[in-house]
């Protein structure tokens, strides 16, 4: 049986177990976490193995949030909000929202994200640093058995990168507050309800530039109050922090070498700055 398998079973298991009928489960998304969406009960079910998740958090997270009204999706009303462990997996149950057309504007997502911004300055939570994902890239580079197709010339240029822009972005001493960590548009629903925000297992303190690296350019345009060139640093520090994981020997990012030469040139190539989804689709259409 696959780990698939298995954690599929373990999220049907608890389904039933609380009385949410689930006798079918489509994956949705595969990659630290899998979501699911289960059949007839109509639940999101996300998934991971034991100690390799940050549930508890997002779940008390998502509470909180949703108790100020922020955007944000929401944990499956029929069953208590906790974390569910079954055959070594944990299970968290939410809201299954029916995707809807038209896609989100820039402006709707602008604001979506200015309220979650919001909630989280009313949120108090222990949350680590935008630095400690700027460590996790760096620990990628500086040992080559985790990254042993990086060759030595670009390992040096992306380390330099990213302690560089470390400094760059520390020195400036810009107000930090509690952030999503990754509100990309993977992470942004179009529901009946207006844009909602998912996946908070990424949260962070740091810049509100932060955030605003990870959208597309549009979605800048309608934040107000943004430092541009505080903007510029994260979004290299993105692009940086991206290439390293792409070389990671454990990253099961789809085509993700292609994707992490095409960071590094992004980079040597210098200013402007583009948006992460600006490059996928040049990989993705290359």
């Amino acid at each position: 049986m696959t780990d698939v398998t298995r954690a599929i079973a373990a999220a049907t298991g608890v389904a039933a177990a609380l009385g949410l009928p689930a006798d079918d489960a489509i994956v949705l998304h595969n990659s630290n976490k899998l979501a699911l969406r289960l059949t007839p009960c109509d639940v999101l079910a996300r998934v991971a193995p034991v100690g390799q998740e940050v549930a508890q958090f997002e779940v008390e997270l998502s509470v909180r949030l949703a108790e100020v009204g922020s955007p944000v999706g929401r944990l499956e009303p029929r069953v208590d909000p906790r974390v569910h462990t079954r055959d070594g997996f944990a299970v968290t149950l939410w809201t299954y929202y029916e995707p809807v057309t038209p896609p989100i504007t820039p402006a709707d997502y602008a604001r979506a994200l200015e309220q979650l911004h919001t909630g989280m300055r009313k949120v108090d939570v222990p949350s680590p640093s935008f630095t400690d994902r700027i460590t996790k890239a760096e620990d990628v580079v500086a040992v080559p058995a985790r990254s042993p197709e990086l060759t030595p010339s670009d390992r040096a240029f992306l380390s330099d990168r990213l302690a560089g822009l470390r400094r760059a972005i520390e020195d400036r001493g810009a107000t930090e507050q509690l952030l999503h960590g990754e509100p990309h548009p993977g992470n942004v629903l179009g529901t009946r309800h207006g844009p909602l925000i998912i996946d908070l297992e990424t949260c962070c303190r740091g810049p509100v530039e932060f955030d605003l690296a990870h959208v597309p350019e549009p979605v800048c345009e309608h934040y107000p109050g943004l430092d541009q060139g505080l903007l510029n640093e994260c979004r290299q520090l993105v692009i940086a922090m991206v290439a390293a994981w792409r070389w990671d020997l454990e990253d099961q990012f789809p085509d993700g070498r292609r994707f992490g030469e095409d960071l590094l040139r992004v980079l040597r190539d210098g200013p402007p700055w583009p948006t992460l989804d600006t490059v996928l689709r040049r990989t993705e259409g290359s």
